[in-house]
């Protein structure tokens, strides 16, 4: 019985040993499929796009041992440390992209924030180099500066106890400000006085308007300068142009010359009052088809209705050709001036750890008509060419309209002030219009003109 029981056992067994060969086969066969098809795909992968990041991961590994290989070996290990190897091929790398693309230390970040929201830590002090001098132009109102009795005309000798005779502005201006509630002190030179006063004051929140001037002209003709296009200046703007209607303005002389531009966003709220809601002021284009992004007037658009004359030169840019470009487009406005610088670029901010940040450029912006003004600028349709020794006093000009008095004003500066043929041509044109639209108008209609929303 167990003979029988041995001789059926055994077969059985057999046939396992052969089921468990076979299977071992099929499993070697799999694996060097397996194998063979893993090689496929590797060599494959620059057009099946597998592995996405192996260019980057290859030049990361290169970028690496180089960084390794300087760090180890630089003659001077204080300038071959890791952290500022890699900050400095940081700015290299945005630098190499386009002048506007940049890597920004944390203070470069913080300092461009500020300026974009038109606020810094600082005494609120206008100050200006003459004749080798820091000259304090004025006090801002409510300031640490006005409050502690500094007066125009007053010059800053020292700065926290050091002398500030071998500094450039940018230097001055960097010590002066300050994170709120830290102090500096100040050693001054008063001319009338003749007689040096020190002293110390804590640093506040000090904000910039960007509507430097607002007034009306002759012949009920409003003038609007701006500065900068920061998150206020739509607001500031807009507030601006409404005081001026309710003083009876039927005409508008908006001044862009030297204003660099700044956001997107305020260039848009700048030039939605002439824009009916839900028409395209402005469109931007990134590197991909569906990347366009179109800037449209809000719903309470639309309530100035005057003739408008846009004021340019090469120093205006960015966000300020943006509304010169709108205006123009659109037939909204007359651009009287020299043609513009023609950054026709939009950049994108993104903060990175540690307060440091990256300045992109990620698009560019087109006007209504899409028309890129990148590096083209727009040209006027009136131009008005001015010599640039004149366009520095005219500058100066601008800067210092409390300046009102002729001999003070030479005093000051050393020359008289000289015409404005910009802004003239500018009224010359609106009062052209004006004196057309009158002709054109009913009588009734010329009675009654609307007035700004209420704001």
């Amino acid at each position: 019985m167990g003979r029988i029981a041995e001789a059926i056992y055994k077969p059985a067994r057999m046939r396992t040993v052969e089921d468990m060969l076979r299977r071992f086969l099929v499993i070697v066969s799999g694996a060097a499929f397996g194998i063979l098809l893993a090689t496929a795909v590797t060599r494959w992968h620059p057009a099946w796009s597998l592995w996405p990041n192996r260019p980057l991961d290859r030049d990361t590994a290169y970028f690496r041992k180089v960084l390794e290989l300087v760090a180890q070996n630089y003659v001077d290990a204080k300038n071959a440390g890791y952290d500022r190897l890699t900050r400095a091929a940081l700015e290299g790398m945005l630098r190499s992209l386009d002048p506007h693309s940049e890597f920004m230390k944390a203070a470069d970040f913080r300092e461009l924030r500020e300026e974009m929201d038109g606020r810094f830590g600082g005494i609120g002090i206008q100050v200006e180099r003459r004749n080798n001098h820091v000259v304090v132009i004025a006090p801002i109102a409510d300031s640490p500066g006005e409050r502690a009795g500094i007066q125009r005309g007053d010059e800053i000798i020292k700065v926290d106890g050091e002398s500030i005779e071998k500094l450039g502005m940018d230097k001055i201006i960097d010590r002066l400000r300050g994170r709120p509630k830290t102090t500096v002190s100040l050693t001054l030179f008063r001319p009338i006085m003749r007689q040096t006063v020190n002293l110390s004051l804590v640093r506040e929140n000090i904000t910039v308007e960007s509507v430097r001037d607002a007034h009306l002209l002759a012949h009920g003709i409003g003038y609007i300068q701006l500065t900068q296009f920061t998150e206020r200046t739509g607001a500031e703007f807009k507030l601006a142009l409404r005081r001026l209607l309710l003083q009876g303005a039927t005409a508008l002389v908006l001044d862009l010359r030297n204003n660099p531009g700044g956001l997107l966003d305020a260039a848009v709220a700048v030039a939605e009052p002439f824009f009916p809601p839900g028409e395209l002021i402005v469109y931007t284009q990134g590197r991909t088809e569906d990347s366009r992004e179109d800037s449209r007037a809000g719903a309470g658009a639309g309530w100035a209705r005057l003739p408008v004359a846009v004021l340019v030169n090469s120093g205006t840019a960015s966000a300020a050709e943006v509304v010169a470009g709108a205006l123009r487009d659109t037939a909204r406005a007359v651009v009287v001036g020299e043609t513009t610088f023609g950054k026709g670029s939009v950049q994108t901010v993104f903060r990175l750890r540690e307060g440091e940040g990256v300045r992109l450029t990620t698009a560019r912006y087109f006007t209504p008509g899409g028309v890129s003004i990148h590096e083209k600028g727009i040209e006027p349709q009136i131009p008005v060419t001015v010599a640039p020794d004149d366009e520095t006093k005219l500058r100066l000009q601008r800067l210092r309209r409390d300046l009102t008095d002729p001999q003070d004003f030479v005093a000051r500066f050393g020359f008289e002030p000289v015409a404005d043929r910009p802004l003239q041509a500018a009224v010359d044109v609106l009062k052209g219009a004006e004196l057309y639209r009158d002709r054109r108008r009913p009588p009734a209609e010329a009675a009654a003109r609307p007035g700004p929303p209420a704001p």
